[in-house]
């Protein structure tokens, strides 16, 4: 991508997107288009539409979409496969009909199935069931993946899709009610040390076991992936039927008492670890097979830990924002 050209980062406000114009800004990218939530709706086709034409944007990261956690996605299911439909819908379709050089399109790796073998690969898309609990959310992205995958067979576009592990770090969801784990966990084990409470109560048996990418190095993944030259995203990435995606994660998954440990070693709690089993735990297991990813020549650098820490200085110097 030329530094000057006008890259739009949709959803620039968020964990994804923040950490996407945070990585653009430090390549010295000079031409971003990053409208606040507030000034665009993106499941506005017409102003989706006005904003294409008004803007001409080169390039487009598509990071805007509706997230949450089991609880979350439990509860909203509507919202989360309409949002997400008509966001990425309205994006893409204007990205092609505005001659945009390359689209990246942010999934997820709940798009495979509950029982996937592991670790997941592309290749295991649409090969079973989906998780119950996120099904609408990952419907959404699945038909995302398709849709650039269709684009690039009848128009030869360059669009392709990221499906990063679970993502954590700067600008992350802390609620406790709609947040992902991590980020429930560093405020649960912080509120508990603050009113020295003797115990931490956490979701599930403790067993399931998670990967997890700092939001910083997917960014910096992101960015890797719009400067690939032309001949590798053509036979790579947009060569029907190869898979249009990568995943992007560590490779290396913890239990989820494991990442309890950690954060509430990183955060100082002294006092107990418990699990509520009555809750939901999710799928049994998802660890991402980054081979793809690496045979493009990238690869994740912040370990768990040091992630974990830079999150907790964070949401330190932004508890009057997170606390809201």
């Amino acid at each position: 991508m030329d530094r000057n050209a006008k890259i739009f980062v949709a959803g620039s406000n968020g964990l994804v997107g923040s950490a996407l114009v945070r990585r653009l800004k430090a390549g010295n990218y000079t031409n971003l288009l990053t409208p606040e939530i507030g000034e665009i709706d993106l499941t506005d086709q017409a102003a989706v539409k006005a904003l294409f034409e008004a803007e001409k944007p080169e390039y487009v990261l598509l990071a805007a979409a509706k997230v949450g956690g089991i609880l979350a996605n439990n509860t909203y299911p509507a919202e989360f496969i309409y949002l997400n439909l008509m966001i990425q819908n309205n994006v893409i379709h204007q990205a092609w009909l505005n001659g945009v050089k390359r689209l990246l399109f942010l999934g997820s790796s709940c798009i495979y199935p509950k029982h996937a073998p592991q670790p997941m690969r592309e290749e295991h898309l649409l090969t079973g069931s989906l998780e119950p609990t996120n099904e609408p959310y990952a419907i959404a992205k699945i038909a995302g993946i398709k849709m650039c995958e269709s684009y690039n067979r009848q128009y030869g576009t360059k669009f392709i899709a990221v499906m990063p592990t679970n993502l954590y770090g700067p600008r992350d969801n802390f609620d406790l009610a709609n947040s992902h784990v991590l980020p429930a966990l560093i405020r649960k084990f912080h509120e508990a040390r603050e009113e020295n409470r003797k115990e931490v109560v956490v979701w599930g048996t403790g067993t399931p076991r998670r990967e997890f990418l700092f939001v910083d190095d997917m960014a910096d993944a992101c960015v890797y992936l719009m400067n690939l030259p032309e001949d590798t995203v053509s036979e790579q990435l947009t060569s029907y039927p190869k898979p249009c995606f990568v995943n992007l994660g560590t490779g290396i998954d913890v239990t989820i008492r494991e990442l309890a440990e950690t954060v509430r070693d990183v955060v100082g709690f002294g006092g107990e670890l418990t699990f509520d089993a009555g809750k939901p735990d999710g799928t049994p297991q998802k660890l991402l097979d980054v081979a793809r990813m690496k045979e493009l020549g990238w690869s994740a650098e912040t370990s768990l830990r040091e992630g974990i820490e830079k999150s907790y200085r964070w949401f330190l110097e932004n508890q009057d924002r997170v606390r809201k």
